[in-house]
């Protein structure tokens, strides 16, 4: 089963996100009271694999769920593989939409500056919150089917 480990949100971009267990993500807007909530940009929402975290804490880096500025962390469903456009059922209430898979890196980032690499440009995914509601920890979430 595919889940979410974390929720997290910052008022401010560029730096690392907190988890707060749940939130309710707004339908074309985003996480309520993020920083990268928009309604006018595809990049709503981002998310981030734990799969991926634990390749960097292989790498010797001390980080977790957020420190990649990542809105939900999920684990168990591979989100890179998944094309723009589909659509991802998280929770009982919220559809996602993935619009973008991976991200340029902000110059000189923390993550770039201590470890040489970072995850975001090829493994983060971002979306757009097609129906909202509350997201939380431990929620399943998964590929939408047709029929």
């Amino acid at each position: 089963m595919a889940k979410i480990i974390a929720v997290c949100r910052s008022d401010n971009k560029g730096v690392p996100k907190q988890d707060i267990g749940e939130g309710l993500f707004r339908e074309e807007y985003g996480l309520e009271n993020d920083a990268h909530a928009d309604c006018c940009s595809h990049r709503q929402v981002s998310l981030l694999a734990m799969e991926s975290i634990e390749k960097m804490r292989k790498l010797g880096l001390d980080v977790k769920p957020g420190d990649f500025a990542e809105n939900l962390t999920t684990e168990g469903i591979a989100l890179v593989s998944l094309p723009v456009g589909t659509r991802v059922a998280v929770g009982a209430e919220v559809v996602l939409e993935i619009s973008q898979i991976g991200k340029e890196c902000h110059t000189g980032c923390a993550i770039m500056r201590q470890v040489g690499k970072c995850i975001m440009p090829k493994e983060g995914v971002f979306a757009r919150v097609v129906r909202g509601g509350k997201v939380r920890r431990g929620d399943e979430i998964g590929e939408v089917r047709d029929g």
